[in-house]
C-alpha cells in the first residue's frame, strides 16, 4: 500500500480491541526496549488507540507493560502484558516507530497495513560494522581533542576505542551480559590509552588515558531516567539510574583493573 500526503477519509476504521491491544503491546515493547522515554511510549499508544476509536491505559514497569484499551462508549475492552524487548539503544527504530503512530493517525491506516509497516520497522538491517566503530572512535578522539588533548593522544584514543569497541560488538553478539562487557572493553580500552603514560608519548598522555573509555558511559540511560523522574514515572526512572548506575560502577572496575595492569598510578 503506497502512502500519500493526499487528504484522506478521517472516518474511524472498524478493529477487534483484542488484535488492537496485542499490536500495542508488541509496538511498546518494541519501542521502550529501543531506548524511548515513558512520556514517548505513552503519547504515542494513546495516539494509535485514538486512530481506532479506543481509549488506551498503560501500567509502565521497568521488565512489563500492561495496555488495556477500551472502545468508547461500549464495554469492549481487553487488557494485555508483555515484556520490554532486550534490544540495544537504536534511534533509528524509536524514530521510525514514531514516525509510524503518526502515519496512523493521519493516514487512517487499517490494522493490517500498519502492522506490515511494523513488521518492516524491527525487521533486522545489515549495517556496515567497521564504519560504525571508526565513526564511534573518531567521536571519541573528538572528546578527547575536546578536553585538551593533543594529537597523539587522540590518536592512541582512537585506537583504544576502535579496539574496544570491535571488542564489544563481538561480546555482545555473543550474548555476554552487557555489564561483564563493560569491564572487559573498559579494561581493553584503558590497557592501550595507558600506552601514552607508560613511553612518554606525546604532552597529554593523561587526558588520553581518562578518555579512552568514554565511549562506554551510559548516557542515553542518565537522560532517559530523569526524563522519566520529570513526568512521574519514578519507577522507570530508578530502574533507568540503577541500571547506569551499575553501568558506570563496571566500566570503573575496568579502568581501575587496566590502569592497576599497567602500573599506571590513579592519581
Amino acid at each position: 500500500m503506497t502512502i500519500t500526503d493526499d487528504a484522506l477519509p478521517r472516518q474511524k476504521i472498524s478493529v477487534c480491541s483484542k488484535q488492537l491491544c496485542l499490536f500495542l503491546s508488541q509496538y511498546a515493547s518494541w519501542l521502550l526496549g529501543c531506548g524511548a522515554t515513558c512520556i514517548r511510549l505513552e503519547t504515542n499508544v494513546k495516539r494509535i488507540a485514538a486512530a481506532y476509536g479506543y481509549t488506551a491505559e498503560l501500567t509502565i514497569m521497568p521488565r512489563h507493560i500492561n495496555i488495556t484499551v477500551a472502545l468508547e462508549g461500549s464495554d469492549d475492552v481487553f487488557t494485555s502484558m508483555t515484556a520490554v524487548r532486550a534490544t540495544a539503544i537504536n534511534f533509528d527504530m524509536n524514530t521510525r516507530l514514531s514516525s509510524l503512530s503518526w502515519k496512523i493517525s493521519d493516514h487512517n491506516l487499517c490494522l493490517d497495513d500498519a502492522r506490515r509497516l511494523f513488521d518492516n520497522i524491527i525487521r533486522p538491517r545489515k549495517r556496515n560494522e567497521w564504519a560504525l566503530i571508526s565513526i564511534v572512535s573518531v567521536a571519541n578522539a573528538a572528546f578527547c581533542r575536546l578536553f585538551g588533548g593533543d594529537f597523539i593522544a587522540m590518536a592512541i584514543v582512537f585506537s583504544a576505542t576502535f579496539a574496544g569497541f570491535m571488542f564489544k560488538q563481538l561480546l555482545l553478539r555473543r550474548g555476554v551480559d552487557v555489564r561483564l562487557t563493560v569491564i572487559f572493553c573498559a579494561f581493553v580500552s584503558s590497557v592501550l590509552g595507558a600506552t601514552g603514560v607508560l613511553f612518554a608519548l606525546g604532552t597529554t598522555p593523561n587526558i588520553a588515558l581518562a578518555t579512552s573509555v568514554l565511549y562506554l558511559v551510559p548516557g542515553i540511560p542518565f537522560i532517559n531516567s530523569f526524563s522519566d523522574m520529570l513526568y512521574r514515572h519514578y519507577i522507570c526512572a530508578f530502574s533507568r539510574f540503577v541500571d547506569a548506575l551499575v553501568l558506570t560502577c563496571c566500566l570503573s572496575i575496568g579502568l581501575c583493573a587496566g590502569m592497576m595492569m599497567m602500573n599506571v598510578g590513579m592519581f
